[in-house]
């Protein structure tokens, strides 16, 4: 799950925000891209969405789920591993203290954006689907203690226990959401396909990528779909391939290249590998 998530999270980096033909041109899987703008982050190097995840991780494997406890996580994983990525105010954040108390002394949580849900599908391995939805909620209010911040990680949560613990069909997922998380906007939202580019919204990508987990059976052309959406693509690749990953439906169909491709220093290929074996260990 770690694994696939970071390649998702990795490859549509390349294509974040890019022009539609830049996507359309390279958008084949048949290696990790350079971003055209964005040069400070290298083919095959993850993002923040997957070094939160990693935090997120780590607080689930420990024995303490409290907020200031996520928080040091948080700022840990940065402060060992500083990467491009990061939205620039929250990097400047993270740089400037020292602590998981300082995080949560300088932070205002009131955007609605897509940061609480793209660490968030690793709380849908917890076994209990009322857990899953709080804990999502939970950890969303560090920093986006909106409805649509809170609302898109509880998606994103979901989306990954719907799918390891086989709770329907792929094709199901919009629905079953509909039924277990209503949106402010209506429970609709969640059965209506997305279409088009990915704002940064946290609604819009778990959006975008609830569409495209119903729609295929495969984690390469799932992967493929996310990205020509345009917009906010690793965040919409993050949240779907962890979910993915996670279904006996879906083909883990990746492209070798992309898989050893993905960077592997001290918190990369291997790191993330070790996180999922603990992780199946711990919630089976």
């Amino acid at each position: 799950m770690m694994v696939e998530l970071a390649v998702g999270d990795a490859y549509g980096a390349g294509f974040e925000y890019a022009e539609r033909s830049f996507v359309t041109r390279g958008n084949t899987l048949a290696g990790y891209v350079q971003h055209p703008r964005h040069r400070d982050v290298l083919p095959g190097r993850y993002t923040d969405d997957t070094q939160m995840s990693i935090a997120v991780a780590e607080w689930l494997l420990g024995d303490d789920r409290g907020i200031p406890t996520l928080a040091e996580l948080f700022v840990r994983a940065y402060k060992r591993d500083p990467r491009a990525g990061y939205a620039r105010g929250f990097r400047g954040v993270l740089e400037e203290v020292a602590d998981g108390t300082g995080l949560l002394e300088v932070l205002r949580p009131e955007s609605d954006k897509s940061g609480a849900a793209m660490r968030a599908g690793v709380i849908g391995l917890l076994p209990d689907r009322d857990e899953v939805r709080r804990t999502a909620a939970l950890q969303a209010r560090i920093t986006h203690r909106t409805p649509g911040g809170m609302t898109s990680a509880a998606a994103a949560a979901l989306a990954v226990h719907y799918c390891r613990y086989g709770l329907g069909p792929i094709a199901g997922l919009p629905g079953w959401l509909a039924a277990n998380l209503p949106a402010s906007t209506g429970p609709t939202v969640w059965t209506e396909p997305w279409r088009g580019k990915v704002g940064s919204a946290g609604m819009d990508s778990t959006r975008a990528a609830v569409t495209a987990l119903a729609a295929h059976t495969g984690t390469a052309a799932l992967l493929r779909a996310c990205v020509a959406y345009t917009g906010d693509v690793d965040t919409v690749a993050t949240i779907a391939l962890a979910a993915a990953s996670c279904s006996a439906e879906y083909a883990q169909d990746l492209p070798g290249e992309l898989l050893t491709g993905l960077e592997d220093g001290p918190y990369g290929r291997d790191y993330l590998a070790g996180l999922d074996a603990r992780l199946t260990a711990r919630f089976g």
